[in-house]
């Protein structure tokens, strides 16, 4: 990708005793942007940070061009299932934190490439599993949905019932404010043991990032939905981790009945991940 000079701020060039940026650390300038971001823009305080807010805070400060670590953020972003807008508005909120009015076009070029970049990578490989709680992400219950769908055979008439989906989602939030990425993972992890230990082989379940994950359940009206003892699991291997205090207590777990199609569920995973 050909870029322009790096014009992310006006005290990047020339003296630097004329300009307040050439001061600021990385570190001190991405707690700067996470403060703005989140103040304004960022849905979720709990998923802001990711090791490439680092590489782009340094590479603002640097002479080198920003496109380069953009792009990276970009991807990284994508890949987290953050939409294409509150990836922008968080990189408007980074310039905002150095005093510029906004991003340089290429430098949004970079991001947005990054982006769909990394939306391209999930629908090709939509099994990955995400590193933390070993679940898959959410592109593998996306297409698990559109089979869920598609073999449930919905007839279009107006007065059509979620019920003949078959299925409905159940949904887990343990996010509980800002923490560091090793404490997050380590929840994550108990997250994902206690969802696999309660529901078993059959369900599908994924993380949608930002401490919500889902699982696919069948609607069986004999078999009641084991909520209570997917909490109660959750909290028992958060206390053997000594997690209880960063995560959401009581751990919110509800359900979600499936909408009429597949594209409406996808909304629907998008904003219970991002709200």
């Amino acid at each position: 990708m050909n870029s322009g000079p790096n014009n992310a701020h006006p005290a990047l060039s020339g003296d630097p005793h004329d300009g307040l940026a050439l001061a600021v650390l990385p570190a001190a300038l991405r707690e700067r942007w996470r403060d703005e971001s989140v103040g304004s823009v960022w849905l979720r305080p709990s998923d802001w940070y990711h090791p490439a807010v680092d590489a782009i805070a340094a590479a603002i400060l640097s002479p080198i061009d920003t496109a380069v670590a953009a792009e990276e953020l970009g991807r990284a972003r994508g890949y987290d299932g953050v939409g294409i807008g509150e990836t922008i508005d968080d990189l408007g909120a980074l310039y905002r934190a150095l005093g510029a009015s906004e991003p340089p076009a290429h430098v949004i070029r970079a991001l947005c490439e990054g982006w769909a970049d990394a939306q391209a990578g999930a629908l090709a490989f939509g099994t990955a599993l995400d590193p933390e709680s070993g679940l898959p992400t959410r592109q593998y219950l996306a297409i698990r949905l559109a089979e869920t769908y598609r073999d449930a055979a919905i007839p279009t008439q107006r007065d059509r019932t979620t019920g003949d989906v078959g299925h409905h989602l159940v949904l887990v939030d343990v996010a509980a404010g800002d923490i560091d990425p090793f404490t997050r993972a380590a929840r994550s992890a108990a997250v994902g043991a206690a969802m696999t230990t309660t529901y078993g082989e059959g369900h599908p379940m994924a993380t949608l990032g930002g401490g919500v994950f889902a699982v696919l359940a069948r609607t069986d009206q004999h078999t009641p939905t084991p909520l209570e003892a997917l909490q109660a699991e959750i909290d028992r291997r958060c206390g053997l981790l000594d997690l209880r205090a960063l995560t959401r207590m009581p751990v919110r777990v509800w359900v979600e009945p499936l909408p009429d199609t597949h594209e409406q569920a996808l909304r629907t995973l998008e904003r219970v991940a991002r709200s």
